[in-house]
């Protein structure tokens, strides 16, 4: 072929490409009114399989993978977490750097927030500005939901790129407090009018979770760690901290090699809810953690724990072997199983509409 049959068949293949539209499959319409749960499913580490499930409990249908089902386009790599504001759902995807922004009827994308490090929670302070947390980064990102861009970024003490850990965040008055995860050991405290780190508290090896309950008293629970770790091993904990005065009020020690995690709250925000092998759970303003769990454990792995915020249900997500489709079962407040139903991978996380 001479070189002017070779620029004509180049020309027609870019008239030809510029024509094209990529088909990523067929978009379904939803249409999801009244009380809902979302459950994000994490998915494998790299194999870019995270899904999102909704599911009714008036019904008790379940759908799956409805993000590609409504929007023909994969979620991504690990989605971590969902939060809602507005009639909004932000979709969290840990791996692929990414927050969607989703109609919560529809689950069609209605925008994103792009540029993250490794983005694992999501807290609004108003309409016009949220906070992002992050692993693997020593800042926590600041976002204006309306434009979809990143505006700041808030300096994490003590921690470099390779050791940043930021996850879990609630708010009293104007402090929004959040936990550092992995390889830390502390709470932080935030200003949000001068977005500046004031305060920080230490407590046991990896706290996990942070939840704020009726008598402005945080909850977080750490793992210890693990054996072998450069950064230590230890009991874990679960601790009660006072949000006004940011000091330790109450230290519930574990034995060694347990691995608590989850801590939920009930809508009173009266009693607590954690994983630790069994499902527990506990009075806010008891003296010592219960002898006997709320679930015994079944020869499985439970990952995610949430209570409906209507009637109390209590919801766990059983990621069974990590890589088949993980199941959720729904228990009434006094411990009934009701319900049991397949998501995706790993689900991890859950989000009440």
């Amino acid at each position: 072929m001479n070189r002017i049959s070779k620029l004509l068949v180049f020309l027609v293949l870019i008239a030809f490409t510029g024509c094209m539209e990529w088909d990523y499959g067929k978009m379904e319409d939803f249409s999801a009114t009244g009380e809902g749960l979302f459950i994000t499913n994490e998915g494998n580490f790299q194999y870019g399989n995270a899904t999102l499930s909704y599911y009714d409990p008036e019904t008790k249908t379940v759908e799956n993978e409805i993000f590609y089902r409504a929007n023909a386009m994969k979620l991504g790599d690990v989605a971590q977490s969902m939060t809602i504001r507005n009639g909004v759902g932000w979709v969290v995807v840990n791996n692929s750097h990414v927050i969607y922004a989703i109609n919560i009827n529809t689950f069609k994308e209605v925008g994103r927030i792009t540029g993250l490090t490794s983005p694992r929670y999501i807290h609004f302070l108003s309409d016009e500005k949220a906070y992002v947390t992050q692993i693997w980064d020593n800042r926590i990102f600041i976002v204006n939901p309306k434009t979809y861009q990143i505006t700041g970024y808030i300096d994490c003490p003590d921690m470099t790129t390779e050791s940043g850990s930021t996850e879990q965040m609630v708010q009293y008055g104007k402090y929004v407090f959040v936990n550092c995860w992995s390889y830390q050991n502390r709470i932080l405290k935030i200003d949000t009018e001068t977005d500046k780190v004031v305060d920080q508290l230490t407590v046991g090896i990896q706290p996990t979770s942070l939840v704020l309950d009726k008598n402005n008293k945080m909850w977080t629970i750490t793992d210890g760690g693990y054996e072998g770790s450069p950064y230590g091993y230890e009991a874990p904990s679960l601790y009660r901290i006072d949000a006004e005065t940011f000091q330790v009020e109450k230290q519930f020690k574990f034995n060694l090699g347990d691995w608590p995690s989850e801590v939920q709250l009930n809508r009173e925000g009266d009693m607590l809810y954690w994983i630790n092998k069994d499902i527990w759970q506990m009075s806010v303003d008891a003296d010592r953690v219960p002898v006997r769990p709320f679930l015994k454990y079944s020869n499985t792995i439970y990952y995610g724990l949430t209570v409906n915020p209507v009637n109390g249900d209590v919801y766990v997500a059983d990621a069974i072997d990590y890589q088949q489709d993980g199941i959720v079962y729904r228990y009434t407040k006094e411990g009934k199983l009701i319900d049991q139903f397949y998501v995706g991978i790993i689900p991890g996380a859950f989000c009440w509409k």
